[in-house]
């Protein structure tokens, strides 16, 4: 018996790493990309055009942010809704318990395991695994594997973590991603 693939939406602003997820998806027989979204506008409408049964969603995009999305796509009326994997830079326990109630069914922290995260795709389409289940478990985050990504590949993991801790301190002063300068306050703290 054959298994329908899974279509699956990216967003994400950044442009190569939507490029390698998107290859490395491609690469796998049950999931097909149909399409690539670089904010969160972009996601809104795709969503309503392909109707993806997952979209895997960043948190800090342009325009419109994960949470935004999430928030919208809870006014909408589709049906049916699209499972929702949020891949973010950001770890910060606030973020991810807003994104879970807002409802995504699961919340993976980069750099994660690619492997890892394409079983937990499978699974969460597999329906002898409750949504419930699926949706309380994390990516772990194993070093061995050779398919591990990263935010940026070419970047050392020193900058990553310096990234990473930027964006937690930003968020947790209350500056939300969406506004117009984010980025550049960003990467003037970075500097």
């Amino acid at each position: 018996m054959e298994q329908r693939s899974i279509n699956v939406l990216i967003a994400d602003d950044n442009k190569e790493f939507c490029n390698i997820l998107s290859d490395y998806f491609l690469s796998q027989k049950d999931i097909n990309v149909v399409g690539v979204a670089k904010d969160g506008i972009e996601v809104l409408e795709l969503i309503e055009r392909t109707n993806p049964d997952l979209v895997v969603l960043d948190i800090i995009m342009p325009h419109l942010d994960g949470l935004g999305v999430l928030e919208r796509l809870n006014t909408m009326n589709l049906d049916p809704m699209p499972r929702i994997i949020i891949l973010s830079a950001v770890g910060q326990d606030k973020i991810t318990q807003r994104a879970i109630s807002l409802g995504a069914d699961y919340y993976v922290v980069k750099p994660f395991d690619m492997d890892v995260l394409s079983n937990r795709i499978r699974d969460m389409f597999n329906s002898s695994i409750p949504s419930d289940a699926v949706r309380k478990t994390s990516v772990p985050n194993t070093n061995s594997s050779s398919s591990m990504m990263d935010v940026k590949p070419k970047s050392n993991n020193g900058a990553m973590d310096l990234e990473s801790e930027i964006t937690n301190i930003i968020h947790e002063i209350g500056v939300p991603a969406h506004i117009k300068g984010y980025m550049y306050l960003r990467e003037a703290i970075t500097l």
